[in-house]
Parts: structure tokens; sequence; C-alpha cells
């Protein structure tokens, strides 16, 4: 019980510092969206957005069965956590894609194809970030029927824990199904990922040799902001990579670990929500980047 009160107290004050974080970022970049309408700024909104409900959908629950108050939650709020958190988890891997894209597309060579991509409005994306929900919430949809309470279980029922929720079991088809839909949507946008992040990183290095150049011509050259914000990209890119397979793997271990411990299944959820706890704090450290670039424009 107290490891538990522990657990939960930590728990509190890192969200807590996470959603104040993505609050202070929402607030930002809202405001200098007003002012430039860049399609960067709209997908970090989003990007805060979806960190925002992948910490609240995890904070009332935690806070609730860490001080004993298992008996609030029921089948309804198991369903709605459950959810919401798996479309949560989808949407930050499709918008952190989106925004490498977009980002490789901004800093690519006026008469290079990919500039010709360039979106005209920021609210050309829209629709785009629609169809990112509606995907992401039928790839989810399993979770709406078999989630259940513990308390309205029998022990011989449960499958997977979620602390205070758990899955009914479910047919190999419809379990396969989803598995192989969220894989591949996982495959697909961090492929798209990889893609955009390798061709910024091939674009950086030609900026840093024409620089060198430069420099050795007894020119002065100051780095563009586009420049400075696509390095701000590729960071919290890496941030999202580190976060994503470290959970991939403790998961696996703890999956197929015949006991598993406290200490273990409490890190594992720490991981699972790292990137919506960091990455706002990672756009705050390099805001001046990413707000210089779009007051530019």
């Amino acid at each position: 019980m107290i490891l538990h009160l522990f657990k939960g107290i930590i728990f509190v004050i890192l969200i807590g510092l996470g959603v104040v974080g993505n609050i202070f970022v929402l607030v930002n970049y809202m405001g200098l969206f007003r002012s430039t309408r860049k399609s960067i700024l709209l997908i970090l909104i989003h990007l805060a957005f979806t960190n925002m409900i992948t910490l609240l959908r995890k904070l009332m629950p935690l806070i609730i069965s860490s001080f004993g108050f298992r008996d609030l939650i029921d089948d309804t709020a198991c369903k709605m956590v459950l959810y919401f958190g798996r479309v949560a988890r989808g949407l930050s891997i499709c918008t952190t894609s989106l925004l490498t894209v977009v980002q490789a597309i901004t800093i690519s060579p006026r008469a290079s194809r990919w500039r010709r991509l360039q979106l005209s409005s920021a609210w050309h994306l829209l629709p785009l970030l629609v169809f990112l929900w509606i995907l992401n919430s039928l790839i989810s949809m399993n979770l709406a029927f078999y989630s259940k309470n513990i308390s309205s279980l029998n022990t011989s029922q449960f499958t997977s824990g979620y602390n205070y929720c758990y899955l009914q079991p479910q047919t190999w088809i419809i379990r396969w199904i989803f598995i192989v839909l969220m894989v591949l949507r996982d495959a697909v946008f961090q492929g798209v990922m990889a893609g955009a992040s390798g061709y910024m990183v091939f674009l950086l290095h030609k900026h840093h040799q024409h620089v060198l150049y430069l420099q050795t011509s007894k020119l002065l050259c100051s780095t563009p902001p586009e420049v400075k914000a696509a390095k701000s990209v590729l960071l919290l890119m890496l941030c999202f990579l580190f976060f994503y397979w470290t959970d991939c793997f403790m998961t696996l271990y703890v999956t197929f670990t015949l006991e598993t411990h406290f200490l273990e299944v409490s890190a594992l959820e720490l991981v699972d929500l790292g990137y919506a706890i960091l990455s706002p704090f990672v756009l705050i450290h390099r805001d001046g980047h990413l707000g210089e670039y779009c007051r530019a424009q």
C-alpha cells in the first residue's frame, strides 16, 4: 500500500509537470499561430493537445487506484480511459510523423519537387488531422467493446491488466485484425518519419558544408531560422523514437517474464508517458528557434 501511495505521488507530480508544460506550449503556439498562420504551429498545437489527452487519461485513474478508490471507476470509465489512451498514442505517432514531413518540405530547395507539396495555408491541414482522428478511432474501436472494470469480471476472465481495467477475451480474428492494423499504422508512419528525417539530415549536412565554404572564404554567414527549426524537429523526433522503442522492448520483457515486479510495471508505465511529459520541455527549450522561424516567414 505504501509503495502504491508513493508511486501515485511521483506519477501525479510528473504528470502534473507534463500537463503544465503542454498547456504552456498550447497557449504560446496558439498566440503565435494567430499572427503567422504557419502549418508547423498548427501541428505543434495538435501535438500538445494529444499529449494532454495522454496524460489526463492516466492522471485521474492513477490517483483513484493509487489511493484505494478503485470502486469509483466503472465499466464506462474503463472504456473511455483505455479507448482515448489508445487513440492518443496513435495520434502521437501520426502527428510527430506529420511534423517531420512538413518541416522537411519547408527546408527543401525552392526548385525541388518536394517544395511543390508545401501547403499554401495551414487550414489545408485540417482535413488531414480529421482523417488521423478517424483512423486512430477506428483502430482502437475494440477497446470500446471489450474493456471492463476489475469488479465486474471473474478472475478466470482476466487477460491483460491496467490496475483497474481489463480486456475481455476476444476471438483470434478480432485480436489479430486490430494488432495488424496497429503494427501497420506504426510501421507506415515511422517509415515516413524516417524518410523525412533522413532527408532533413541530408539537407542540414549540405548546409553545414556550405557554411564551412563561406567561412573558408571569410564570408559572414548566419544560420537561417528554418535550419534551426529543422534541428528542433529532429530533436523532438529522436525523443519520440527513444520512448517508443524503449516502451516496445520493456513491454515485450514484461509480457514474457513469468513474474512481473512492481518496479518493472511502474517503469513501463512511466516510459509510456515519457514522450508526453518531456516533449513540451523540448519545445520550450528550442522555442526560440521555432518562434524565430515562424516570425521570419
